[in-house]
């Protein structure tokens, strides 16, 4: 079967107009309305193909409803259109019902055209009509979800714009950027109170992305609350940490702030998924270190503070060479082996991130004398003989 004779490489705003037309669409609906066919002159068109059925399509409705009308007041000329997957009528005009934009009227093998027409293999799926070749031909949702509404108008030089702005964010030098928000310059503590991120100008900042549903997060929070607090003592108070929440509700921030003794962005606040973004983070808890002057240092600041604490700081790659290079020297004077009268077995010089000396029940890190038959290890200053 021949492609109709308006099928094109590139689909531009005014051409939904002629597809609609020569489907015999002669209007749209608003709300219970039936209204003309809408000029695309000066518009970002935009289509939604979406179903009541679908759970992420439900999920992102509000989002999208929520840019529709803050694009639509500050006076932005956009236009969305409606062309359903639902599977009759019924599940169509309940979902139709929260969108304050048009929609096509329903019909099932229509929609099932109009969907092989903008070659869309997904739902929810969200495609912006160009004036020009300069729209973006793909799916427009990963845009919006990472931008909002600043993604408008869903060009691809819009993106490449924004890409450009979280780079220079990354890069660093400007924290007030970074961790302000629309007008908010202020991070807040575990009882509200309000600190201007003007005062952590000058130190190191570690991001801390992290969720109280998290388990590695609990274990991972005491790691760093340990090193934070002694931080605070040794370095007269160069150091901060902001928290940047995950949480799904605000009962579980609340959870986590009420232990956290450090600073955090507000719950909600659209700066925590910008951060998110900026700083790539795929899974949690994560930490990433900024230096004093306001450029990344270390991305893998977990591992550092899982493996090094306090001693880190200030979280260089040199200053993880000097204590590296330090414990080589530490091991370099240690016996690769010992008879301990205490255990059995002979004993073997081993590197662990963390252990607990089975004479004095206290915490070790770095080097053990461990057994390899069985579960046991000493401290090198609880080893009583060596060979």
């Amino acid at each position: 079967m021949a492609e109709p004779e308006y099928q094109s490489k590139y689909v531009h705003s005014g051409d939904i107009m002629t597809v609609l037309t020569k489907e015999g669409v002669e209007f749209l609906l608003s709300g219970e309305d039936e209204v003309p066919l809408p000029s695309s002159d000066g518009k970002t068109i935009c289509l939604l193909f979406s179903a009541n059925w679908c759970r992420p399509c439900k999920n992102f409705t509000p989002q999208l409803v929520q840019l529709y009308n803050k694009l639509r007041k500050s006076g932005k000329n956009i236009e969305i259109i409606f062309i359903s997957f639902d599977r009759d009528e019924t599940g169509f005009r309940e979902h139709f019902k929260c969108m304050p934009w048009l929609a096509v009227p329903f019909d099932v093998n229509l929609h099932k055209r109009l969907s092989t027409f903008y070659h869309v293999d997904h739902i929810p799926s969200f495609i912006p009509l160009g004036l020009d070749e300069k729209s973006i031909e793909e799916d427009a949702i990963g845009l919006i979800e990472n931008y909002g509404a600043d993604a408008f108008p869903f060009t691809r030089k819009r993106k490449e714009e924004l890409k450009a702005m979280d780079d220079v964010k990354r890069q660093g030098g400007k924290i007030e950027e970074l961790l302000g928000h629309e007008g908010r310059n202020y991070l807040i503590s575990g009882s509200g109170r309000e600190t201007w991120v003007s005062e952590l100008i000058g130190k190191t900042i570690g991001l801390y992305f992290g969720a109280q549903w998290c388990p590695p997060c609990h274990a991972f929070t005491a790691q760093l609350m340990e090193a934070y607090k002694e931080l605070l003592t040794a370095t007269n108070q160069c150091f901060e940490v902001v928290f940047v929440s995950t949480d799904r509700n605000k009962e579980e921030y609340d959870l986590n702030m009420r232990d956290m003794p450090w600073l955090a962005i507000p719950f909600e606040d659209k700066a925590q998924r910008d951060l998110c973004r900026i700083f790539d983070i795929k899974q949690i808890p994560a930490l990433v270190l900024l230096g004093p002057d306001g450029k990344t240092v270390n991305t893998n600041g977990r591992g550092i503070i899982a493996m090094y604490g306090a001693k880190a700081f200030p979280f260089t790659e040199l200053r993880t060479a000097e204590i590296e290079a330090t414990l080589r020297k530490e091991g370099d004077g240690l016996p690769h082996q010992v008879k301990d009268p205490k255990h059995e077995h002979v004993l073997k010089l081993d590197m662990a991130k963390a252990y607990v000396c089975d004479y004095c029940n206290k915490n070790g890190k770095f080097w053990a004398f461990s057994c390899d038959v069985c579960d046991y290890d000493l401290h090198p200053s609880c080893v009583e003989e060596t060979f």
